[in-house]
């Protein structure tokens, strides 16, 4: 190495011989810009680092703020789901709770309608029997008032109405009870002369019936109590079902939101806490790499203030008057630029060539094939310069690559974390959006099913109106021609049961002829036919009547329930248009964060693009790329080596 500079040395001072330019002052002047480029290039790496440092502190305060408000979102994700996951098992202890309650309250609705099943059953029977026993005295009191007999005979009456009469029965035995003791009291039985008022017979049935309706009474009065209580029980327990279902139902809804919710909030946390992990490893990796750079640059302006400080020392002492001054300097000129025969120079070249053209045969380097033809060409003066500007080009080239892929490994470095932190911010977002449109079709599909089912529900009631107004228009007509009906043929039973009252018994007379006293062969066919018909007006009076309660009781009942349930339907429909409302003003402000979301996520995917050619499409990695400059390099050096030799 020593010999190469002295070979720079010796064409600097031809150089500057030629010039006109003493070799001190040249020296003095390649020192002084050295030094000026060596400040420049200080302060030219003070500035960049200057430059760096700001970027760290912004790209660092960007990530904290990032990194914090992770944390925060980390902590109310976390809080949620709590919150959600206690809600939905607090709502299921409920549910279950209210279902519990529900079957039972059902279960006593079943035992009191049972229960009520059975006193109606007794009811039935024990009015149809006093009912029989009241309809059986009226009958026999009306018979007795009409007759007059002893006790005997009339005792065999009564006994004779029992046969085909239950009720009677009950009577005949009461009777029979009482004359008993009226016998023992009178100290034994009544002889056949003894005549037994039919008065007396009729005050005590009299009495018997004042007892059986009274009983009647009582049984009816018991009957309707139990009836009303029922009534109100069953009120009360279908209202307590009613409200446990509404509330299970409510409850159940809100248990699976919070159960959604839940989800939500756990899938949010999932993706927080990813991207607050590449936060943080990114900020690590800055620092990192920041603090290394920060030892190098501190490391660097040392050595280059110390360089400044020797190249500033040396300049101050061949300014001085011991070397500037010396006139003997050009001696050195002459005496070394007269070392060098011609013959000498033409072997070195030559060797130089041929070794040049070896080594850009065996590194396939043109910077060695070009300069091997320069120097075979060119005087041997201008070899060495030429040797010099290709070390300096090939570090420069080196010293720039250097710095490209230094800029290269940062720029794609940023551009990979923005992409992945895009693309799932877009991933997320789009997902946002879908389950929001979702939801929304599915809400709009609820409000038309809503709709229509009010339609349909109130063309119902109208419809129901109209056919129960019909109804009872017929019911009220028809209960008026049954009850003329039954007038009209009780005054024509009155008439024909007087006219052949009036006409005694049938006679019957010679063969031949008959004394004609009306058709009292027929009388029966017609009163009973007419006893029969108004039997059926009164039937179908009744009928009717009964009729008419029940369509009208549920026809209330039909429009009642009709007209809570469209209500509830009506203000459902609100509900969920709201909410509906609300969803869509969340996609639409969701897709603008899309849109922008993905734009950014477009320039980083474009200027990645922009970077592939500069940066990763290469022919040769950088590292084959150093080593071949670095093989150039010591070619170079080793060409100085043969100038040396030969020089």
């Amino acid at each position: 190495m020593a010999c190469v500079r002295s070979i720079i040395l010796v064409c600097t001072l031809a150089c500057a011989a030629a010039a006109g330019v003493t070799p001190v002052q040249k020296v003095l002047t390649m020192m002084t810009e050295m030094k000026s480029k060596g400040e420049k290039m200080m302060d030219e790496e003070a500035s960049t680092y200057a430059s760096y440092t700001e970027w760290v502190s912004d790209t660092s305060r960007e990530l904290g703020f990032e990194i914090k408000t992770g944390k925060s979102d980390i902590e109310k994700f976390n809080a949620a789901a709590a919150k959600a996951d206690s809600d939905v098992s607090t709502l299921g202890s409920a549910i279950d709770k209210l279902n519990a309650e529900l079957d039972a309250t059902t279960a006593e609705k079943a035992d009191a309608t049972e229960i009520r099943n059975g006193q109606h059953a007794e009811y039935a029977k024990i009015s149809t029997d006093y009912s029989e026993s009241v309809d059986a005295l009226e009958r026999a009191i009306q018979t007795m008032q009409s007759r007059a007999g002893s006790v005997a005979d009339q005792s065999a009456l009564l006994q004779k109405m029992a046969v085909g009469n239950t009720g009677m029965r009950r009577v005949l035995a009461a009777f029979l009870q009482k004359t008993s003791k009226n016998e023992s009291l009178r100290g034994g039985p009544a002889v056949a002369a003894y005549e037994f008022q039919s008065g007396g017979i009729v005050a005590l049935l009299e009495k018997f019936l004042k007892k059986f309706q009274g009983e009647l009474d009582e049984v009816e009065t018991e009957e309707r109590n139990q009836s009303n209580n029922f009534d109100l029980e069953m009120i009360n327990l279908s209202n307590t079902i009613d409200y446990l279902k509404k509330e299970v139902e409510e409850k159940t809804v809100t248990k699976a939101k919070r159960a959604k919710a839940s989800a939500q909030a756990k899938a949010d946390l999932a993706s927080t806490s990813a991207e607050l992990a590449a936060d943080e490893k990114t900020l690590s990796d800055t620092e990192a790499t920041f603090a290394a750079k920060s030892d190098q640059f501190k490391a660097n302006q040392v050595v280059r203030t110390d360089e400044l400080t020797a190249i500033g020392k040396a300049i101050e002492i061949i300014s001085g008057p011991s070397v500037a001054g010396n006139k003997n300097v050009k001696l050195v000129q002459t005496s070394l630029l007269q070392i060098r025969s011609a013959r000498a120079r033409v072997s070195s070249r030559s060797r130089l060539v041929s070794f040049l053209n070896k080594k850009a045969a065996l590194l396939s380097s043109t910077a060695l094939k070009n300069l091997a033809s320069q120097v075979e060409a060119n005087p041997f003066d201008k070899v060495v310069g030429m040797i010099k500007d290709l070390v300096a080009k090939l570090k420069e080239e080196a010293a720039a690559e250097a710095e490209h892929k230094k800029w290269c490994d940062e720029q794609l470095h940023d551009n990979k974390i923005k992409r992945e932190k895009k693309t799932a911010k877009v991933n997320k977002l789009t997902a946002a959006i879908e389950g929001l449109t979702q939801d929304i079709a599915s809400m709009g599909k609820k409000i038309q099913t809503l709709k229509e089912e009010q339609v349909e529900l109130t063309m119902a009631m109208s419809k129901a109106t109209t056919q129960r107004d019909t109804e009872k228009a017929t019911n009220k007509d028809t209960m008026a021609d049954a009850a003329a009906g039954e007038q009209a043929t009780k005054a024509a039973l009155v008439v024909l049961k007087e006219f052949y009252a009036s006409q005694g018994s049938f006679v019957q007379q010679a063969p031949e002829m008959a004394a004609y006293s009306g058709m009292g062969s027929a009388s029966g066919g017609v009163v009973g036919m007419l006893e029969v018909i108004t039997s059926d007006f009164a039937r179908l009076f009744a009928d009717t009547k009964a009729s008419e309660g029940a369509a009208q009781a549920e026809y209330d009942g039909f429009m009642k329930d009709a007209t809570a349930s469209n209500k509830a339907k009506h203000d459902l429909e609100f509900k969920t248009s709201l909410k509906k409302d609300q969803t869509e003003f969340e996609s639409s402000q969701t897709t603008k964060d899309l849109d922008a979301t993905q734009s950014e996520l477009d320039k980083a995917l474009e200027y990645q693009q922009y970077l592939k050619p500069v940066c990763t499409e290469v022919h040769v990695s950088y590292e084959e790329r150093v080593a071949n400059r670095k093989a150039e390099v010591a070619a170079l050096k080793e060409a100085y080596e043969i100038l040396d030799k030969k020089a």
